[in-house]
């Protein structure tokens, strides 16, 4: 599907570009570490506008929002490739891909927005151990060492973190995958 350039240039200003102060807000506060916004948002503009042309965009703003947040943690896994399936499936609520419809992407965006609550409403503590270890992609040395706290400490607040993250979805209706204590890793 080809757009005329003075379509595809109206597109642009009337349903994309209003949205670029939020998404650029939005990205300081959920990837407060990330040295250069204006890269992201250039490459998510990108993708947005060669999805367009094929014609999978059916809601900008959603679409433009899912594809900055998936070019960040493209970025992160980059920088640091870290296994934390240990950490229950937390994970999977944290991608987007980048073919879903206009609804799957709100979905997994509402999905995303109740995980940030779930870690807001931990313990300071606790928060800062599950927001290091999930989002930054440190080690438990690492985190011990940042925190001067013992690895213990860190393993015994990321098993803290889990189960009351998992707790807060069930009580918002959302099916966490826990696995029975007779499954579970030693």
């Amino acid at each position: 599907m080809s757009t005329p350039k003075s379509e595809n240039n109206r597109w642009f200003a009337e349903e994309v570009q209003p949205h670029e102060s939020s998404l650029r807000s939005y990205l300081r506060a959920v990837f407060p570490s990330l040295p250069d916004i204006d890269d992201l948002v250039q490459e998510a503009y990108a993708r947005l506008i060669r999805a367009r042309e094929t014609g999978r965009v059916g809601y900008a703003k959603a679409f433009l929002f899912t594809t900055a947040r998936n070019v960040a943690l493209d970025l992160f896994r980059r920088r640091k490739v870290v296994s934390i399936e240990a950490q229950a499936d937390l994970s999977s609520l944290g991608v987007i891909e980048d073919t879903l419809d206009a609804s799957e992407a709100v979905n997994k965006q509402q999905e995303l927005e109740l995980l940030s609550a779930a870690v807001r409403d931990l313990p300071a503590r606790c928060r800062q151990v599950v927001t290091l270890r999930l989002l930054y992609a440190m080690s438990h040395k690492d985190i011990a060492r940042e925190l001067c706290i013992s690895e213990h400490t860190v393993k015994a607040q990321l098993a803290k973190g889990t189960r009351r993250c998992a707790d807060f979805f069930e009580q918002h209706g959302v099916d966490t995958l826990r696995r029975p204590a007779t499954e579970a890793t030693p």
